[in-house]
């Protein structure tokens, strides 16, 4: 179960995303007491380290 932690050091980046995700995550980040940038990095973080690497691309490249 992915749990929503607190506190990080940083770097600045800067992304564009969709009005409609950042507005779900805004949200998130709201009721769970976050800023939306920690909501985001512990999103991303999440992806990354659950990322499915044995995709049907990566089939086709072998």
């Amino acid at each position: 179960m992915w749990k929503i932690k607190k506190g990080y050091n940083s770097v600045s980046k800067s992304f564009r995303l969709p009005e409609e995700l950042v507005e779900k995550i805004d949200e998130l980040a709201y009721k769970n007491n976050l800023s939306l940038n920690q909501l985001v990095i512990q999103c991303l973080d999440y992806a990354v380290n659950n990322l499915d690497t044995d995709s049907e691309n990566d089939k086709k490249q072998k």
